[in-house]
């Protein structure tokens, strides 16, 4: 009986650490959710101050064509083209994370009007966050349209 009260104590110290990591993750996942959700309506509104908090300095963008964009070049394009796009969802997310690194997959669909034409664009995106102090900030994103 003895050992199999010291088998139990052994396995809850054992999970402890294990449940205090999963609700730091969860925390970290519902933080990084919230960044997303930002950069969406930062980016409808033509919010480049907004969107620079978001994103690191050496930020690295790799567009649906294959472009490699700097954090300049993607503030610049947005600003541009923010008129256009009236909608933009982020579907689908997951967040894994990596002690302060955090990786998200998802989905996006994006409506606008362009040369008087309205559009629908839906893809797949993946952003990596790192945590810099006490900030979440993108350093990496990858967005490839999905064909219908």
């Amino acid at each position: 009986m003895k050992i199999f009260r010291f088998l139990v104590i052994l396995l809850c110290a054992a999970l402890a650490p294990a449940a205090a990591q999963n609700s730091d993750d969860s925390a970290v996942r519902s933080k990084i959710l919230a960044l997303e959700h930002a950069w969406d309506q930062a980016q409808e509104r033509g919010d480049v101050k907004a969107l620079s908090a978001i994103f690191d300095n050496a930020l690295i963008y790799v567009d649906y064509d294959g472009k490699l964009l700097t954090k300049a070049e993607y503030l610049a394009r947005v600003n541009a083209n923010h008129t256009h796009m009236q909608q933009i969802v982020a579907e689908e997310m997951s967040v894994q994370v990596f002690g302060s690194t955090a990786i998200v997959v998802g989905t996006y669909r994006v409506k606008g009007v362009e040369n008087g034409k309205p559009y629908l664009h839906s893809g797949r995106f993946t952003d990596t966050w790192v945590l810099r102090g006490t900030n979440w900030i993108c350093i990496a994103a990858e967005a490839t349209p999905v064909l219908h």
